[in-house]
């Protein structure tokens, strides 16, 4: 064979060798791009009868911009070798499916479900939700168009090391994250420190946007509310005023118009309790409430009203719901004080009577149309700082999910410390040897049984381990003041003087208790110093955990940082 001959075989072997290169990766990756699509992905029944059908209706398939992420944009990534690395571990599905046939049917794959989901889960944890990068990115994100709570939960993401699918399971599938036991809850969700990163720019930017445009609608509101409020009192002004429970409507001798005015708007809180709080299986902000120290207000603030709608319609953490019960009354919130008194006004519209259908008659206190109860503490009582009033309520309390029945309370022998003849009332868990929060392994969570010694009782008294309690009583004009600590105390505390009326459709209740009383219980109200701050409203003849209450506020005397400034009049 001449070298001629040998050039031209050679050439022609380049080329047939590069012809059938091209058209084999013509051809890989026509197979490649076939078999990431969607069409492709439900073509087996097992996906087209089970998580296709979950997923069409969520906003991932249908949304109001038209852009639809299908199962390769979640679950296949778009980096060639990760992509590649995929195909084959998905040999494994082609398995499943032709040889062990061990999903190919609804029961088999429901069994098989919480398997499949932690190994998605395990893989999106270990690359930072490389596959939801595909589309989303914090780069991007602008807070301006984001809820306070998702603002505030990505700055935590940030600053821990917190990645999407910490917060973000089952939103195109199942739910099946409440399968999870505690122990893998808490180690796939545990923020990982390589994924600390710097809070972008665009997001710093997009903060202070929202912001100064939230203000802006705040004070237009306030003014509007302003303008309403001075209509609706020219109008009570012409109406008879009706006092309750025998008390004057004349006041203390406050100018409230110079008191400055904070609109905190009371929800309908449900079953939830201090326990639901901290445990990560109801409440998603578990995690930064109890590591990080964010208080409730931080996320839940401007959202109360429809935390309330969700609760008071049964829709979540409420077993017995009322039909056609409001889910939240704003109030207005004002505070000033001289030398000896601490002074409180609260402002809000009443509501049409809904009977309760539980209760003969609909009113559970039909000698009471109204009652309000006031609640103080200092930062000794551990949670109130971020949560207020929430550290009393417990999943163990009467008309909790987990409340013991009257027998096994009248056996205990917390029976012989404590009055439990009407059931379990609100305590502290500084008052308990052990608080059980998970409930795990069946266990009912709460404390109400592991009580401290009276000994230990006492110094926690002694050393302001206690929360403040105040409360009124509209239809008997009753005032109470004690303090909640191993169980609740109605008395003791010194004496606080109310005037309540309404006028037209709105209560008015003014409070008046000294700064300072000297008796236990009570908690002494100092310059300088911020106090943890919440109150409850049973409207409606309503009684026991059937109320609207507050998230935790700061209350401080003439101080700017305060939520509730009690200004010197």
């Amino acid at each position: 064979m001449t070298n001629k001959t040998k050039r031209k075989l050679g050439i022609g072997a380049a080329l047939l060798f590069f012809i059938l290169g091209i058209i084999f990766w013509g051809g890989f990756n026509l197979a490649m791009e076939k078999t990431n699509s969607l069409e492709f992905c439900i073509s087996c029944h097992e996906m087209q009868d089970n998580v296709y059908q979950e997923y069409k209706p969520t906003i991932h398939y249908s949304n109001r911009t038209g852009v639809r992420a299908t199962c390769p944009d979640c679950h296949v990534p778009k980096e060639w070798i990760y992509k590649v690395l995929r195909k084959i571990k998905a040999s494994n599905e082609l398995y499943h499916h032709f040889i062990v046939k061990s999903v190919d049917t609804p029961e088999k794959f429901d069994a098989k479900r919480l398997e499949l989901a932690k190994h998605v889960w395990k893989a999106m944890k270990e690359t930072d939700s490389r596959e939801c990068r595909n589309c989303h990115n914090f780069e991007s994100m602008n807070p301006k168009f984001q809820r306070p709570r998702a603002r505030n939960q990505h700055l935590n993401a940030f600053k821990t090391g917190q990645t999407c699918i910490d917060c973000h399971k089952g939103i195109a599938h199942k739910d099946v994250r409440k399968l999870l036991t505690d122990e893998e809850l808490e180690e796939l969700e545990a923020p990982t420190p390589a994924f600390v990163r710097e809070v972008p720019e665009m997001y710093k930017a997009g903060l202070k946007e929202i912001e100064a445009i939230e203000a802006e609608k705040a004070a237009k509101e306030k003014a509007e509310r302003e303008k309403a409020r001075a209509a609706a009192r020219a109008r009570r002004e012409a109406a008879p005023q009706a006092t309750a429970g025998g008390m004057v409507a004349d006041g203390f001798g406050v100018d409230w118009s110079n008191a400055p005015e904070r609109e905190i708007t009371l929800f309908y809180p449900g079953q939830t309790s201090i326990e639901w709080v901290l445990n990560g299986r109801d409440h998603g902000g578990a995690r930064p409430f109890e590591k990080g120290g964010d208080r409730c207000v931080t996320c839940h603030d401007k959202e109360t009203a429809d935390m309330g709608k969700k609760m008071v319609t049964g829709e979540k953490a409420e077993e017995t719901p009322i039909p056609g019960k409001r889910g939240s009354i704003p109030v207005k919130v004002q505070a000033a004080h001289d030398a000896d008194n601490l002074y409180l006004r609260f402002e809000w519209e009443d509501t049409d009577h809904v009977p309760a259908p539980f209760v003969d008659g609909g009113k559970m206190d039909p000698d009471n149309p109204m009652k309000i109860a006031i609640m103080l503490a200092t930062d000794e009582v551990e949670y109130t700082d971020r949560a207020g009033c929430w550290s009393t309520c417990h999943h163990d309390a009467r008309k909790m999910p987990h409340a013991p029945d009257q027998a096994t309370l009248a056996a205990s022998e917390a029976a012989k410390a404590i009055d439990l003849k009407g059931g379990v009332t609100k305590y502290l868990k500084e008052s308990r040897t052990k608080i059980e929060v998970k409930g795990r392994r069946g266990k009912k969570r709460g404390g109400w049984d592991k009580l401290k010694n009276p000994d230990e009782i006492a110094k926690l008294l002694n050393t302001g381990v206690f929360m403040d309690l105040m409360r009124y009583k509209s239809g008997t004009g009753e005032r109470e003041n004690g303090y909640i600590l191993e169980q609740r105390h109605m008395s003791g505390g010194g004496e606080f003087l109310v005037n309540a009326h309404k006028e037209g459709g709105a209560w008015i209740v003014e409070m008046k208790r000294p700064l300072k009383t000297g008796k236990p219980g009570d908690i002494d109200i100092e310059p300088g110093k911020l106090y943890n701050f919440g109150f409850a409203i049973h409207d409606d003849y309503s009684n026991g955990r059937f109320h609207h209450v507050s998230l935790g506020y700061k209350l401080g005397l003439d101080n700017g940082e305060a939520e509730v400034n009690v200004v010197g009049k």
